[in-house]
């Protein structure tokens, strides 16, 4: 069992529970709870219980999960940097299908969200390949989750009541050994990810009958906390864009064509909020937009996703409660590099039906966190509970189930992530490919990086001067 381990909360009689956490809400739990200097001594790269990320290192007992180890992964022989990246596990073959008529018998490995997936959709399945823990990134990211370890904290925002705000981490995962639910929320927020990129997005909203239009995008991203070089001493959270810059600016199709979003996002939303625009070429000025935050639809996703999505959370979380229910092992989207071929683009990806083409879609046994988020009383969103599900070895979230305000389940989200072993990041922001199923509208959204150029992680900027307004302007967008 864990040595994170406090209280048992979350037990089933079918389900391999392997850690668990305090039952009490955001508000009564000590947010700030930190591991003792034995557990702190469990973490490390070679030989010790946990890794760096926090993850057992230990495969599971069955061997269907196998030990992490500190080997990158070997690019597949002729492949070259700048390209998309060729499936190091090609040969790898499904060692069986759940469907419709089986999947009971997996129930215990299945999010609730996925088994409402198979309650509606007769022809749904999965295919589980072998578990690869290919989620090694580079030595100076583990080095910081290290320091990081003990040092971070959460802090109260005298600005934002019930923001949970993290302060004393940079570069990687704030709390490799989570407490509760509000640290694992700053893992993922602090997740590493790639410092610079610029790439091309389709968004791909589905009706029931399958039709579909893409709304295409250009998307260039900072994210100033994943830069090697930050020291606690050097890096402010609390800075607007600190946490991220976003520039997106649609492409096609033609209606939709210079429509420009921009956000600047704090790291820790202690003294600042999201700062935000938009630019509408129809009215031909730059606003604020401060409603592109919490359950605003998805900028371009035709209603079909909240904006704080994206990415599987992002942005303020003061409307939910946050509990950290444990760790338990589930089949996720893993090494999804059949989607993320050139030349499977979206007519291969999408099905008659209107869904993901499962043919090319990779689940793999993985222990993952789950945390709880109940909607805040006196606050409103459009979803009234949510369960995350996060990578153990990355602190991405691998699917999300939405349930309405009623406690219906109403939509599951999939993150079909993979490494870029060129970058050594594991992608998640935006994945190469992500779905979400909105069952009660039997529709799906579709969003993938485009196949046509690669993403660039060589893009910079003057990102002080260019991730603002007067840049939309000096683009001259119509």
């Amino acid at each position: 069992m864990s040595p994170v381990v406090c209280k048992r909360i979350f037990c089933t009689t079918s389900a391999l529970v392997l850690g668990l956490a305090v039952a009490h809400t955001a508000l009564a739990q000590d947010a700030n709870e930190q591991p003792t200097p034995a557990e702190l001594a469990k973490l490390g790269l070679e030989g010790t219980e946990l890794t760096p990320a926090g993850a057992i290192r230990a495969g599971n007992a069955e061997g269907t999960i196998p030990a992490w180890k500190n080997e990158p992964i070997k690019p597949p022989a002729g492949w070259q940097p700048g390209t998309y990246h060729a499936d190091p596990f090609a040969a790898d073959q499904v060692l069986f299908t759940i469907t419709a008529q089986n999947y009971q018998q997996y129930a215990d490995k299945l999010s609730p969200g996925q088994v409402a997936m198979f309650k509606t959709y007769p022809d749904y399945f999965m295919n589980i390949y072998p578990t690869r823990r290919s989620a090694v990134l580079p030595e100076y990211i583990y080095k910081a989750a290290m320091e990081n370890a003990g040092r971070a904290r959460i802090v109260k925002s005298d600005v934002f009541p019930n923001m949970i705000v993290a302060e004393g981490a940079v570069i990687a995962w704030a709390f490799p050994i989570p407490k509760n639910g509000p640290q694992v929320v700053m893992n993922h927020a602090t997740r590493p990810v790639e410092p610079w990129k610029r790439l091309i997005e389709n968004v791909t909203p589905v009706t029931a009958s399958g039709n579909y239009e893409i709304v295409q995008s250009e998307i260039r991203y900072r994210a100033p906390y994943a830069d090697p070089g930050n020291t606690v001493d050097n890096y402010d959270p609390t800075v607007p864009g600190s946490g991220f810059c976003y520039y997106q600016t649609a492409l096609s199709p033609p209606k939709s064509a210079g429509q420009v979003v921009l956000a600047r996002e704090p790291l820790s939303f202690a003294k600042q909020f999201r700062q935000a625009w938009s630019y509408s070429p129809g009215q031909r000025r730059v606003k604020r937009a401060p409603q592109i935050v919490y359950d605003n639809p998805l900028t371009l996703s035709d209603g079909l996703a909240t904006t704080d999505q994206k990415g599987g959370f992002n942005g303020p979380n003061d409307r939910f409660e946050w509990t950290l229910v444990g760790r338990k092992e589930i089949y996720v989207p893993y090494n999804s590099y059949k989607l993320w071929a050139p030349g499977v683009d979206i007519p291969q990806m999408i099905t008659a039906e209107g869904r993901l083409n499962q043919d090319l879609a990779r689940y793999e046994l993985h222990r993952v966190w789950v945390v709880e988020a109940k909607l805040r009383e006196g606050t409103r969103h459009d979803y009234g509970r949510r369960t995350l599900y996060y990578d153990e070895d990355t602190w991405a979230v691998m699917l999300h189930d939405g349930y309405d305000r009623r406690g219906e389940m109403w939509r599951l989200w999939e993150e079909h992530g993979l490494l870029a072993y060129d970058q050594g990041i594991w992608m998640s922001f935006p994945p190469p490919v992500a779905v979400q199923y909105d069952m009660t509208a039997g529709r799906m959204l579709l969003s993938n990086i485009d196949k046509k150029v690669p993403p660039d992680y060589n893009w910079r900027v003057d990102a002080d001067s260019y991730f603002t307004p007067a840049q939309i302007r000096r683009d001259g967008v119509r």
